[in-house]
């Protein structure tokens, strides 16, 4: 199979596209024929080495936390999938990722494609849906909440914005200006564009704030919450939690591999309630083109995708 893998930290050229033997599915497992993986900051910083403190990846490594496509093959012990089902993955980060043509995962990490999503939008919804359906069951966001969502056009901000708003709060969301009519789109009531106004001067008393960022917008983030407020953070950038200064609480989202939160976003999506944001599409072998996009912020809507 064609995969994309590096053998040690770097900048994107580090990846290589490379032909790898094919898997196969194990005890418990289910082989998957891959047809789109997301691309996530996670992968990145991971390749680059900043989070080697965290993460000690075995190499040569290939990337990719997510990945949707079709069952071609079923390990022993395996009931809940047949061939020719279309599932989304989730790929362990010290296991092969998402960046293949093909992957063995425990069927316990995969869930069922709503017949109206695509591929390429499932894989879109995989990872940031965790991330935002963790995010909110950390926040337990409530009807009628003022809710504050950084990064509000992006992958899991644009997922967090459309949930906040179906749960009935009241939603201002921090973007670019060129994404102000984007993020009203999701579902914002509110929309502070970040490169023209200082959400920290114009907003106050917030019942919950969801912080993507990190660095300067974490520390700003407490002027604008309610005392008793919940600012929840999602980001691997450095933090003060100034808690006690401000009477608020503070609280790292965790997002972990989980089938449960992964199968209520999917379902949500399948009902219509949740859209998946693709940014852009692109061949898997263009892999390293993706991250430097991801790097250089030229990605601000959505998730971008391989595909295979």
């Amino acid at each position: 199979m064609k995969a994309i893998q590096y053998r040690e930290y770097g900048k994107a050229d580090v990846m290589q596209y490379v032909d790898l033997p094919d898997p196969a599915a194990g005890h418990g497992q289910i082989l998957v024929k891959l047809e789109a993986a997301s691309v996530t900051p996670f992968d990145w910083k991971l390749r680059a080495g900043y989070l080697k403190s965290h993460f000690t990846l075995p190499m040569p490594n290939v990337p990719g936390r997510d990945g949707a496509g079709t069952v071609i093959a079923i390990g022993t012990n395996v009931h809940e999938f047949k061939v020719g089902d279309r599932v989304a993955v989730m790929a362990g980060v010290f296991a092969q990722g998402g960046y293949a043509e093909m992957i063995a995962v425990d069927a316990e990490n995969a869930v069922q494609i709503p017949d109206n999503l695509s591929t390429v939008e499932a894989a879109a919804l995989t990872n940031a849906g965790l991330s935002a359906w963790i995010a909110l069951r950390t926040a337990e966001v409530k009807f009628g909440d003022t809710v504050l969502v950084h990064s509000g056009a992006g992958a899991v901000g644009g997922l967090l914005v459309q949930f906040c708003q179906h749960l009935g709060a009241d939603v201002t969301a921090t973007c670019r200006s060129t994404n102000r009519d984007y993020a009203l789109s999701l579902g914002a009531d509110r929309v502070i564009a970040y490169d023209q106004e200082d959400f920290s001067e114009v907003l106050r008393n917030q019942d919950v704030v969801f912080d993507l960022m990190g660095g300067e917008v974490h520390d700003k983030s407490y002027k604008v919450l309610k005392t008793g407020g919940h600012l929840v953070w999602l980001v691997a950038d450095p933090i003060t939690d100034r808690s006690h200064e401000y009477g608020v609480k503070v609280t790292r989202a965790m997002v972990t591999d989980d089938r449960s939160a992964l199968r209520g976003m999917m379902e949500l999506a399948g009902a219509g309630i949740l859209k998946p944001q693709v940014a852009r599409a692109m061949p898997l072998s263009q892999a390293a083109e993706a991250h430097r996009l991801m790097e250089n912020g030229a990605i601000t809507r959505g998730r971008l995708v391989l595909t295979m």
